[in-house]
C-alpha cells in the first residue's frame, strides 16, 4: 500500500516521502479502514519536527491522527456487519507507528466512529483532534446555558468548533480575532461579541462588550501569553480550559492572584481524555453530523504527493481551517 512516512527528524521536504509498504495484520479488535482523506494537524507536524524524540525507535512513523475512509475488513471480534461502513477515525497515530497518511490503516475498532451520511469523508477528516478538543473544553465542566463564554482564537480550528458547542448549549459567547475577516468567521458560526486580541488589554474590552459582564469559562489557545488578559475577564470561581500555550510553552502563574480568584485550570488533549467524555464527545458530533448543525471551514486539500506542503502550510501559521491530504 502507498503511505507517507519518515524515518528521522526534520524540515517536512527533508524527511517526509512517498513509498509502498506492506499491508499490516489485522488484530482481533481491529477494522481495517481504506483512507479517503486524512487530516493534517499541528501536533503531527510538531511530531514530525521530533518533539518526541523516542517515537522512531520502531524505525519509522505514518503520520496523522485524523482521518475518514470505509471499513474493508474486520477482525475476528468485529462484527462484519461493518464492512462497508463509512468511518471517521482518531488517535490514529497516537502510541504507535501508523497513521492515516495511508491507503489503508488497521485499527481498534472503537476508534472508527459511523461517518453519518450528511457528512463528506472531508468532513470526516476535520473531526478528531479540532472537535473533539473542543467539546471537551466548553463541557467538561457541567452545562453552559446561560453561562458567559470567552472563546481566544475564535477563527481557529478548535475555538471556531468551541464557539458552536457552546451557542448550541446557549451560552452566550464572545470570541477573539487578530483581524476583520476573522472576526466575521466567528460571528457567522454564532459568536456573540468579537474584539481583536492583537489590542492592548482586550481582555478588559471583552467584558466591555459583553455589557460588563465576566465570563464564568474560558477556552484559550495560548495559555501561557493571554494570562494576564484572560485573569482581567473572568469572574471569581471561573474555569480556563485550555489546550495550547506554544508560545509560552512554560507560563510563570501569578499563584496568589489565581489562589483568590478561586480558579480552575484545565489542561485538555484529546488523548488523555477519559473515555467517558470521549464517549460524549461522539454522541454529541454524531447528533450534530446528522442534523447538520456543525459549519466545517476546509482551508486547501493536497494530494498524498505533497504531503511536505501541507505541513508547511501548518507550520506558517495562517490555518484557520482544515487541511486535508485526499488519498486516491
Amino acid at each position: 500500500m502507498r503511505v507517507a512516512k519518515y524515518s528521522k527528524f526534520g524540515a517536512a521536504k527533508d524527511v517526509l516521502i512517498v513509498d509502498e509498504i506492506p499491508t499490516q495484520p489485522l488484530g482481533d479488535n481491529e477494522v481495517s479502514v481504506e483512507i479517503r482523506t486524512s487530516g493534517v494537524n499541528p501536533s503531527d507536524v510538531k511530531k514530525r519536527a521530533g518533539a518526541f524524540p523516542d517515537l522512531l525507535d520502531n524505525g519509522y512513523v505514518i503520520p496523522h491522527s485524523d482521518g475518514a475512509g470505509k471499513i474493508v475488513d474486520v477482525g475476528k471480534n468485529i462484527s462484519k456487519k461493518r464492512i462497508g461502513e463509512r468511518v471517521w477515525i482518531y488517535q490514529g497515530q497516537f502510541e504507535r507507528e501508523h497513521g492515516t497518511a495511508a491507503e489503508f490503516i488497521n485499527i481498534d475498532s472503537k476508534l472508527a466512529v459511523n461517518l453519518p451520511e450528511q457528512a463528506s469523508y472531508e468532513i470526516g477528516a476535520c473531526i478528531g483532534i479540532p472537535v473533539m478538543t473542543a467539546h471537551r473544553c466548553v463541557y467538561s465542566d457541567g452545562k453552559v446555558d446561560g453561562k458567559n463564554i470567552l472563546v481566544t482564537g475564535g477563527a481557529g480550528r478548535v475555538g471556531n468548533y468551541a464557539i458552536q458547542w457552546a451557542k448550541l448549549s446557549g451560552a452566550n459567547v464572545v470570541a477573539t480575532a487578530s483581524n476583520d475577516f476573522d472576526k466575521e468567521v466567528c460571528l457567522s458560526v454564532g459568536a456573540d461579541q468579537v474584539v481583536n486580541h492583537k489590542e492592548e488589554d482586550w481582555g478588559i474590552k471583552a467584558v466591555e462588550v459583553n455589557n460588563g459582564c465576566k465570563f464564568d469559562r474560558l477556552v484559550d489557545v495560548e495559555f501561557g501569553q493571554n494570562l494576564d488578559n484572560s485573569l482581567g475577564a473572568l469572574k471569581t470561581g471561573a474555569i480556563i480550559a485550555t489546550y495550547s500555550s506554544t508560545k509560552d510553552p512554560q507560563p510563570k502563574l501569578p499563584f496568589l492572584k489565581m489562589m483568590y480568584m478561586d480558579l480552575t485550570v484545565r489542561l485538555v488533549i484529546v488523548y488523555a481524555m477519559p473515555d467517558q467524555a470521549k464517549m460524549e464527545a461522539i454522541s454529541d458530533i454524531t447528533d450534530a453530523l446528522k442534523k447538520n448543525k456543525l459549519n466545517h471551514r476546509i482551508m486547501k486539500s493536497f494530494s498524498l504527493n505533497d504531503i511536505a506542503d501541507s505541513h508547511e502550510l501548518i507550520e506558517s501559521g495562517t490555518t484557520n481551517g482544515c487541511v486535508l491530504i485526499n488519498i486516491d
